[in-house]
C-alpha cells in the first residue's frame, strides 16, 4: 500500500535524517527535507577541502555535516539514505541497522509515494536508450513526463509537483534495486550479463537485486522481458501481472518479434506491423532491440503513428555510439557508456562490416573479457587498450582462436590523450575510430560522462 506525499512528509517532522554521500541525489533533498521539520545530517567521507562548495551549500540549506573517515561513527540519527554506490551489506549500515536506524534510499521513498504510473528500466545493457526512448514515446502522446534515477536526475526531489495523470519513466541500476521492495506498474528488464561484481558479492545477489523489478508488481501490472536472454527470461514464474516478450530470433505470442525486417507487436496471436528496422534513426541490432523493448512497455498507451514518429527522429542519447566528428575522412565516435564485455560487443562493434580502430580499456569490475576478444579479432584492426583492464584484453586478444599476428595491430597507451593521438595518426581516409572501453572509469575519471567528455574535447581539439 503506498503511502500518500503528504503522509510521508507529515511522518519525518522531527526525525534525524542522515543522507549518507553529498552527491546528486541527495544534495536536493536538504532544503526539502528542512522544509517539512526533519534535522538532516550530510554525511560524506571526503572533508571540507575535497567538498568545496557542497559543504557551504548543505550547511546554508540547514544540514549538519560528518564529514571525513570517521563520518558514520557514532550516528544518532531515526533514518539513513545510502547513495546507490554504497555497499547494501557494508559493515557501517549493518552497524546503523544493529542500532536500530531505518536504512532506506532516496529511489526507495520515490516508489513508496510517487502518485503516478511508473514505467522503470533496468538490464545490463541498454538501459538508457531504452529509457528515453519509452519517454519520448510516451511525450509525442502528450503525457506529461518525469525521467530519472540512475539516468541522472532524482525524482523525490520533485514529488511536490507530480501529478496523478503525469507519467514517470526511470532508469534503475541494480544498486538501487537491491533494497526496492515496490516494484513498477511496467517492468522491463532488457538484458542480464555479467557486470558490477567489483560491487555485489557475487552473480547471483546481482540478479536478485534485477529481479526485485518485478518481485513487488500484483495482476495489474505488466513486465517486458528479453527472451533471449536465458537470465531474464528465467523471472517470468515470478512475475504477478502479464508479461511481455520482445526477441530478435523467435515469434512471440505476446509482445515484439522481428520478422525479417519488420518489427511485429503480437498480441494473443494478433499481430501489427508496428515499424521498419530501417526507420529507425539510431543505428545498430542493439538498438533494434532497444525499440523492441520500449513498444512493449508503451502499448497501449502510445500510438503506432507516434511510435514511428519517434524513431524516425529521435538522434540518440550522449555517450552511445554519438557521433563526435569527421577529419580528414576519419568518422570518431564517443561511446564511453560502454562499461563492460558485452555492451562493447554488442554495441559499437555490431554497428560496421568492415574493421574499426578501437581505443579500449578502464576501471576493472571483475569481468570476464574472454568473447570479447574474439570479436574483437573479427571486428578491430587496431586495438589501442589503457587503464586497468588493458592486460585483460590484450590477453583475451591473443588467446582467441581467431588471432594471428597483428591481426588486429595491439598498441598499449597511458592515458586518453595518447589513445586519441595514436588513433589519429594510425588512421586512414574512410576509417571509423571508436572509443568503446568495456570498461568503468573509475581508474581515470569520475564517471563515463566525464570519459567521454573528455575524449570529445581531444578529438575536438585535433
Amino acid at each position: 500500500m503506498k503511502q500518500t506525499v503528504q503522509f510521508f512528509f507529515d511522518s519525518i517532522k522531527g526525525k534525524r535524517i542522515a543522507l549518507i554521500g553529498m552527491g546528486r541525489s541527495h544534495m536536493p533533498l536538504i532544503p526539502l527535507f528542512t522544509k517539512y521539520g526533519a534535522q538532516i545530517i550530510a554525511c560524506d567521507k571526503r572533508d571540507r577541502a575535497a567538498l568545496g562548495e557542497l559543504a557551504a551549500k548543505a550547511e546554508a540549506d540547514g544540514a549538519q555535516l560528518s564529514l571525513g573517515e570517521t563520518y558514520l561513527d557514532d550516528l544518532d540519527v531515526d533514518i539513513a539514505l545510502r547513495t546507490p554506490g554504497m555497499r547494501f551489506y557494508c559493515d557501517e549500515l549493518n552497524a546503523l541497522r544493529d542500532k536500530g536506524v531505518v536504512i532506506s534510499s532516496e529511489m526507495e521513498i520515490f516508489f513508496d509515494i510517487c502518485p503516478c504510473r511508473i514505467f522503470a528500466v533496468t538490464g545490463s545493457d541498454g538501459k538508457t536508450t531504452t529509457t528515453t526512448v519509452i519517454s519520448e514515446m510516451l511525450k509525442r502522446q502528450g503525457y506529461n513526463v518525469h525521467i530519472g534515477g540512475n539516468i541522472g536526475k532524482p525524482l523525490l526531489p520533485e514529488i511536490e509537483t507530480i501529478r496523478e495523470d503525469d507519467v514517470c519513466v526511470v532508469e534503475l541500476s541494480s544498486f538501487q534495486l537491491i533494497s526496492m521492495r515496490q516494484s513498477p506498474d511496467v517492468a522491463v528488464v532488457t538484458n542480464l550479463a555479467p557486470n558490477h561484481l567489483d560491487i555485489h558479492k557475487d552473480m547471483q545477489e546481482y540478479i536478485d537485486s534485477k529481479k526485485n523489478i518485478i518481485l513487488y508488481q500484483n495482476n495489474s501490472d505488466k513486465a517486458v522481458l528479453n527472451l533471449d536472454n536465458d537470465i531474464t527470461r528465467s523471472f517470468a514464474p515470478e512475475c504477478k501481472g502479464r508479461v511481455e516478450y520482445f526477441s530478435r530470433t523467435q515469434t512471440v505470442d505476446n509482445g515484439c518479434y522481428l520478422d525479417g525486417d519488420m518489427i511485429v507487436r503480437a498480441d494473443n496471436g494478433e499481430k501489427t506491423e508496428v515499424l521498419d528496422i530501417h526507420d529507425i534513426k539510431i543505428p545498430g541490432m542493439h538498438n533494434v532491440e532497444n525499440y523492441m523493448t520500449a513498444i512493449c512497455a508503451v502499448w497501449n498507451y502510445v500510438s503506432v503513428e507516434n511510435i514511428r514518429s519517434v524513431a524516425s527522429d529521435f538522434g540518440g542519447v550522449e555517450h552511445r555510439a554519438e557521433f563526435v566528428r569527421e577529419l580528414d575522412g576519419v568518422k570518431y565516435y564517443n561511446d564511453s557508456i560502454a562499461s563492460s564485455p558485452t555492451r562493447t560487443a554488442s554495441g559499437t562493434l555490431s554497428l560496421y562490416d568492415f574493421k574499426i580502430i578501437l581505443i579500449a580499456g578502464g576501471y576493472d569490475k571483475h569481468l570476464d573479457y574472454t568473447e570479447l576478444g574474439d570479436v574483437i579479432c573479427d571486428k578491430v584492426k587496431t586495438a589501442i587498450l589503457m587503464g586497468a583492464t588493458a592486460d585483460k584484453i590484450e590477453t583475451a586478444i591473443r588467446s582467441s582462436s581467431r588471432y594471428s599476428d597483428n591481426n588486429p595491430v595491439i598498441v598499449r597507451v597511458r592515458d586518453m590523450e595518447e589513445a586519441v593521438k595514436c588513433a589519429h595518426e594510425r588512421a586512414v581516409s574512410g576509417d571509423i575510430v571508436s572509443m568503446s572501453p568495456a570498461s568503468a572509469s573509475f581508474d581515470l575519471y569520475k564517471d563515463f560522462d566525464a570519459r567521454g567528455k573528455h575524449f570529445k574535447s581531444l578529438v575536438n581539439a585535433l
